[in-house]
């Protein structure tokens, strides 16, 4: 085992192997039914009104019919029905995660990335809210604000559950929406308590982004890029193009108000590029936000917490040869800021 250390926080290189892997969420073998389940636009998207302390749907995001769930756990088409899944610890450790699953905003990946976060963190104490937001669908604001939402309701809940802390968990496409979060809060109750962020997209630059996330956000180019327009619409249409890349990459939001971070990922993903933890990392340093990035040699990218014993599937799980070092780093961090 090879391990360096920096001095701000922790960057963790582990090199214990070469075996390559792709992760799969797969249908469950643990059952574990949330304490509640809550739209959080009880009246629609066509209604001003939301949950208890939030905020209604500003608009919709135009998606009509059924949601569509396959068997892996992927969830299509969420629109009226976006809502947050609670599970709650008998024991609550003083803890609670937001969670926000992959997808690159054209589906949640709601067991790898919800259902097993919520397993594993309810075993430690620490309560969760699995947010099945809606995709954008042209509406780059609203999964943001669906993550807000649920902020607000669970700050408005907290203290009957015995919560102190909330913080905010993603994975790729999540953890682009939980960088968001983490960055572009509105006040004290929507600004998580910390951060973490599992192979997440970061930036919308050229090259180093995920195409797929960036262009289900906010847009594929060639539409912006119309030069059908007249000479001063196609300037204003590319120039706001190039505004939405700018500010929804989220390394350039960060400030020292950025809660604590986490970060974990693994050096061979073929799917996000590592640079975009490394700038987001870089970019804490810079702002002295307390922060740590742990990089695993190997398990491609999907990993989530799709460990054999949630599924019964008998598939390997691609992180195999480093699942229990990546949840001793995450628990120990998670003791390390419960105060």
């Amino acid at each position: 085992m090879f391990r360096t250390l920096l001095t701000h926080g922790t960057l963790t290189l582990l090199l214990l192997g070469l075996v390559s892997g792709t992760a799969y969420a797969q249908k469950p073998k643990i059952k574990l039914n949330p304490t509640q389940t809550l739209l959080l636009y009880p009246e629609g998207q066509s209604s001003d009104k939301g949950l208890e302390g939030a905020e209604g749907p500003l608009g919709s995001n135009g998606l009509t019919g059924p949601e569509i769930l396959k068997e892996n756990g992927n969830l299509y088409n969420t629109g009226d029905s976006a809502r947050i899944d609670l599970y709650i610890p008998k024991k609550c450790n003083g803890q609670m995660v937001i969670v926000c699953p992959g997808g690159g905003y054209h589906f949640t990946s709601t067991y790898n990335e919800g259902l097993y976060v919520a397993k594993w963190m309810m075993a430690k104490g620490i309560a969760a809210c699995v947010v099945k937001y809606r995709m954008p669908n042209g509406h780059w604001e609203l999964p943001l604000q669906d993550v807000q939402n649920a902020f607000r309701y669970c700050r408005a809940n907290a203290a009957k559950w015995k919560v102190r802390q909330i913080g905010v968990i993603g994975f790729s496409a999540g953890g682009h929406l939980a960088a968001t979060a983490s960055t572009m809060y509105k006040d004290s109750l929507t600004r998580p308590d910390f951060s973490i962020l599992i192979y997440p997209v970061i930036t919308f630059g050229a090259g180093t982004s995920h195409g797929g996330t960036r262009n289900n956000l906010i847009g594929r180019k060639e539409v912006w890029d119309n030069h059908e327009l007249k000479v001063d619409d196609y300037r204003a249409s590319m120039a706001r193009y190039e505004s939405l890349v700018e500010w929804y990459s989220c390394q350039n939001r960060v400030t020292a108000d950025t809660p604590p971070t986490f970060l974990a990922l693994s050096e061979n993903d073929r799917t996000v590029p590592i640079a975009n933890s490394i700038l987001y990392y870089e970019k804490l340093a810079e702002n002295k936000v307390p922060a740590e990035l742990h990089l695993f040699p190997v398990g491609g990218h999907g990993w989530g917490f799709s460990k054999n014993e949630y599924r019964g599937d008998g598939k390997p799980d691609a992180l195999a040869a480093h699942r229990q070092a990546f949840e001793k780093c995450l628990s120990d961090w998670l003791d390390s800021i419960n105060h």
